[in-house]
């Protein structure tokens, strides 16, 4: 069924939209987690209605650990608890481990519960869970899931450049605010041409064909309402063929699997941004950073938690809006999520200002055109990203 208005000729970057209508709710957290065991509640009214256990003794430090590994924790449990009456679980909150993560078996011992509760009121209000009972299961999901979103290395085939790549990754940002998609097909349309390219075999010619079944794709999997077949054909100015685009769907959906799950960054970011109690300002630019990164082939390699992340620095250091006690507090408890290195957290924010600074001037400026618009509040051209590589060599 095609989407009204899907065919007119208007230009590509349509950005007269609503703020509400661009932020619609994520809606497709259910197609991306799987069934996850745990114990039944004996009695589900008194659970619910448990008291979080806070302790307001201990004093949050506000920094990123240097000494944790490379990546986040793998490998963790969750029966690392101790469960009474099969559902009570009694936990030992810990804020932070200054000698590393040695003797750590799971990721439970490292988020006490006052963030445990900070997530699950996130996860609530972004529409991701509908039953805060699982919520932290869903952020442990998340947390495991995520190490299958990266790739060894940034390598392209040997007849594609990085240069041809942005121009194609461009190319479908515009397609994709035309048909009004969500922003998680965007994401999932990118990934699957990450691995698409790196796993079929694909001539220059069909690139921008692979891009628009990518793109439809995702579609498929995220939005209720789809785009006729023809009308995909129509953006691609009849280049192609119905036949050759159901057949590289065909192709796509072989080669890998028919796997398309995937936990994209924004998720994290959404995430951050709620329990660190960000303005509006911050997140959108932390959005519009995060956006700049699908442009970036070397961003791959990072996992979608460090780009969330470093996206969500950059952005409070560009704004540099002026501190208040209970934001400080709030940014330090999202803080302890970012369990990555220092030094990759730093050498994502380079590689996000780096592409901020000259995204006016590039030929690639879709992303650049989608958040000047007033309902973004216009973060991609706030002044301070002429200058965010010199912040950082400041900080670094």
């Amino acid at each position: 069924m095609a989407r009204s208005g899907f065919c007119d000729s208007k230009p590509l970057l349509d950005l007269h939209k609503k703020a509400d209508e661009r932020r619609a709710p994520l809606r497709s957290w259910t197609n991306v987690c799987g069934s996850v065991d745990r114990c039944q509640p004996v009695e589900v009214e008194e659970s619910r209605t448990a008291p979080v256990r806070v302790e307001p003794e201990r004093r949050w430090e506000r920094r990123l650990s240097t000494q944790t590994a490379e990546g986040i924790i793998m490998g963790f449990h969750e029966d690392g608890r101790t469960c009474k009456a099969g559902y009570g679980c009694m936990e030992t909150p810990v804020l932070l481990y200054p000698h590393g993560l040695q003797g750590l078996n799971n990721l439970h011992a490292l988020v006490p519960s006052l963030l445990r509760h900070e997530v699950q009121m996130a996860l609530e209000k972004l529409d991701l869970i509908w039953d805060g009972t699982y919520a932290w299961d869903m952020f442990l999901y998340m947390m495991r899931s995520q190490i299958r979103n990266t790739f060894p290395n940034a390598d392209l085939p040997r007849h594609f450049t990085d240069a041809t790549r942005a121009v194609l990754v461009d190319w479908i940002i515009q397609v994709h605010e035309l048909l009004q998609f969500h922003e998680e097909t965007l994401y999932l349309a990118i990934h699957l041409l990450n691995r698409s390219l790196r796993q079929l075999k694909v001539t220059t010619a069909n690139l921008q064909l692979l891009g628009m079944v990518c793109l439809f794709v995702a579609s498929k999997k995220v939005e209720s309402l789809l785009p006729e077949v023809s009308g995909l054909l129509s953006l691609m100015d009849h280049t192609y063929t119905k036949h050759q685009l159901l057949r590289m769907e065909r192709k796509v959906l072989c080669v890998l699997n028919f796997d398309l799950s995937y936990c994209p960054p924004l998720y994290f970011l959404l995430l951050f941004a709620s329990v660190a109690r960000s303005s509006a300002a911050v997140e959108w630019m932390a959005r519009y950073l995060l956006e700049l990164s699908l442009l970036e082939s070397q961003c791959v390699v990072f996992l979608p938690v460090q780009l969330a992340g470093a996206a969500l620095c950059l952005a409070r250091q560009v704004l540099q809006e002026c501190p208040t006690a209970e934001g400080e507090a709030a940014w330090c408890l999202a803080s302890s999520i970012h369990v990555g290195s220092e030094p990759t957290l730093l050498r994502i924010m380079h590689i996000l200002a780096s592409a901020a600074a000259k995204a006016s001037s590039r030929e690639t400026c879709a992303s650049f055109i989608k958040f000047s618009s007033p309902e973004t509040l216009q973060v991609s051209r706030h002044p301070g990203l002429n200058n965010a590589a010199g912040l950082l060599g400041g900080c670094s």
